[in-house]
C-alpha cells in the first residue's frame, strides 16, 4: 500500500513540474518583442485623365453630410459619358486618419504639399471651424493659395467660416449654417451673409447652408459644369431630385464652363 501512495506521490510530482515548465515556457514566448511588420505605403491614387481636380479639404471633426454629398454627387460624373469628369480626392495637412465628428476614419489621398492642381476646391464643414480650426495658419494659407487658381470654391456649412478666414469671401455674397450666421456676422462684419438660403454662387465662389442642402449646392455646380440633363441624370442615379427653380438660392454671378 505504501509502495502504491509512493508511486501515485511521484507521478503527481512528475506532472506539477512539467506544468510548470510548460507555464515558464510559455511565459518567457509572449515576454519576447515580435519584429514589428512594415507598414506597407499607400497606392497613389490614380487620376482621371482629361478631368477636374476636384480636393476635398478634411480634417478631424469634419461633418459626415457635408463630405460625403457632395463627394458622391462629383464622383459619379466619370460614369458619364460625353463629359469632362470629375477627378475627386481628399486633401489633409498630413496623411494621418482623420476621425470625422460622427466617428468614421477616413485616409487623405494628399497632403498641402504633394496636391495636384486643384480646379474645383471643397471645404465641408468641421466641428471647430468656429474657432481653433481658423488659427491654424498653413490650412489657411494652402485654401488661399489654392483659390488663386481653381475654378471654383465652394463650402458647405461651417466652411464658409475657412473661406472668409482666407479672404475669399470679402467681395462676394455668401451663406453658410442657419444658427450660425450671426456668429459669421459677428466675426466678418464686413461681408454681405444671406439667411434664409439653401445656397449662393458669386462669381467663382459657392457656398451652402450645409446638411442635406450640400447635395442641392453640388448638383448646382453640375448644372453649371455640364448642364441640366446630366444633372438629372446624376441626381436620378443617388434617387435625388433636382428642381432648382424651387430651392431658395442666390446667383449673383454664373460663368458657364464648358
Amino acid at each position: 500500500m505504501k509502495s502504491i501512495v509512493s508511486n501515485l506521490t511521484n507521478n503527481a510530482n512528475l506532472i506539477l513540474m512539467a506544468l510548470l515548465v510548460i507555464s515558464l515556457s510559455s511565459c518567457n514566448n509572449s515576454s519576447k518583442t515580435e519584429t514589428p511588420v512594415p507598414k506597407e505605403e499607400l497606392p497613389t491614387p490614380q487620376p482621371i485623365e482629361n478631368a477636374y481636380n476636384v480636393g476635398f479639404l478634411i480634417m478631424d471633426g469634419t461633418f459626415n453630410t457635408e463630405l460625403t454629398a457632395p463627394f458622391d454627387i462629383f464622383q459619379h460624373t466619370k460614369y458619364r459619358e460625353g463629359i469632362k469628369p470629375m477627378n475627386v480626392f481628399l486633401v489633409a495637412q498630413t496623411m494621418d486618419a482623420v476621425t470625422t465628428f460622427e466617428g468614421i476614419r477616413i485616409l487623405p489621398d494628399y497632403t498641402f504639399d504633394n496636391a495636384p492642381n486643384i480646379d474645383i476646391l471643397v471645404v465641408p464643414s468641421a466641428e471647430h471651424h468656429l474657432d481653433k480650426d481658423l488659427d491654424n495658419v498653413t490650412m489657411i494659407n494652402f485654401v488661399k493659395q489654392v483659390s488663386e487658381n481653381a475654378m471654383y470654391i465652394t463650402s458647405h456649412c461651417d466652411g464658409a467660416f475657412v473661406l472668409a478666414q482666407a479672404g475669399i469671401l470679402d467681395d462676394k455674397v455668401s451663406t453658410t449654417f442657419p444658427s450660425d450666421i450671426d456668429q459669421m456676422k459677428d466675426r466678418f462684419p464686413q461681408l454681405d451673409i444671406r439667411k434664409n438660403i439653401w445656397f449662393v454662387h458669386d462669381q467663382n465662389v459657392i457656398t451652402s447652408a450645409g446638411g442635406a442642402r450640400s447635395f442641392e449646392a453640388a448638383m448646382y455646380l453640375c448644372d453649371v459644369l455640364y448642364g441640366s440633363e446630366i444633372t438629372q441624370s446624376l441626381a436620378g442615379g443617388l434617387v435625388l431630385d433636382y428642381e432648382l427653380d424651387k430651392y431658395p438660392h442666390l446667383i449673383i454671378e454664373s460663368e458657364k464652363t464648358e
